[in-house]
């Protein structure tokens, strides 16, 4: 396959480059290649499609990689800051091996070191700096318009359903404690180099926000299908990895899991109903029973446990 110029011009003068495999990208439309050279390491080529979340991306990776968190290392930028290189941690994502609970351990305790990467300049992330109400509302109108009303037959109370997003956004923007939230971490996202560690790929949407968000969005990712036991063994790692009050952060979680199921959701339908990924489409299922679980352990929300019922029985 021929590779864009962007591209090309990076390449390193001093070997053969004897392979570009692209590779995938399923909740993007970054483009990606695995590069393979006549000597030395493979290396992945990315093509951004906006230069601003490319340069969180690079800042980021020099941030996450001070605190000792294992990420890529980008080694290349084009001069138009659209398209660069980064060194290869593997191509064997968590998410295919999650009968090791001893791997899931180490991502655990990674989330935990990264949350508390030091002296991050917020102004630099994107989209936003923060996760404030604007960007939970975000998320909350994201299930409602790409997944919820795409659903055919199912009945709506609209000032019912604003008054669970009222109540869920107080919750979330109230938690405490707070810091890096990587936004999208989850097994997919964490890769297992050659060394045998985790590896974080995916984290340029990182902001300031609520650390509960984080461990919702890889304990509870629909398809890994982690059992209760195990999930509430690992968020006592976490607390612990934290040393945070364990039963204050429990109180919490809850809500950041149906926040984080609705914005999931939210994805599943615009990647799959809309723009046609059977991925996303083959997520639903499971995402629908875990928030019907979580919803059925909480009452202040009773619009959203009436649809998620609904949900189940469409």
């Amino acid at each position: 396959m021929e590779l864009p110029s962007e591209i090309t011009d990076l390449l390193p003068e001093a070997d053969v480059l004897t392979g570009a495999d692209l590779i995938g990208g399923s909740g993007s439309n970054r483009r990606y290649w695995r590069l393979t050279f006549g000597s030395g390491p493979s290396l992945i080529a990315t093509l951004g499609t906006n230069r601003d979340e490319n340069e969180a991306f690079f800042y980021l990776a020099g941030k996450l990689a001070d605190a000792g968190v294992n990420v890529p290392r980008v080694i290349g930028v084009s001069p138009c800051r659209m398209a660069y290189l980064q060194t290869d941690v593997g191509n064997s994502a968590l998410f295919d091996c999650l009968e090791r609970t001893d791997l899931i351990e180490k991502a655990i305790d990674m989330l935990a070191r990264a949350q508390q990467t030091p002296s991050i300049d917020y102004g630099r992330c994107y989209p936003v700096a923060e996760m404030d109400r604007r960007a939970v509302m975000w998320d909350l109108n994201y299930f409602k318009y790409c997944f919820l009303k795409t659903c055919p037959g199912i009945e709506i109370d609209e000032p019912a359903l604003e008054d669970d997003f009222e109540s869920l956004a107080e919750i979330i923007l109230t938690a405490e404690p707070r810091g890096f939230m990587i936004r999208d971490f989850q097994s997919r996202n964490v890769m297992i180099g050659d060394d045998g560690e985790p590896w974080l790929i995916d984290f340029q949407g990182g902001r300031r926000g609520p650390a509960h968000y984080d461990v919702a969005s890889f304990l509870w990712q629909a398809r890994a299908g982690f059992s209760d036991a195990l999930r509430s063994e690992m968020v006592g790692r976490y607390c612990e990895a934290r040393r945070i009050d364990e039963r204050e952060f429990r109180a919490k979680l809850p809500y950041f899991v149906v926040l984080r199921l609705l914005q999931a959701l939210g994805a599943y339908g615009f990647r799959g109903r809309f723009e046609g990924k059977e991925h996303f489409i083959r997520s639903i299922p499971p995402a629908l029973a875990s928030l019907a679980a979580t919803l059925n352990g909480l009452d202040s929300l009773p619009e959203l446990t009436a649809l998620s019922n609904q949900l189940q029985q469409n």
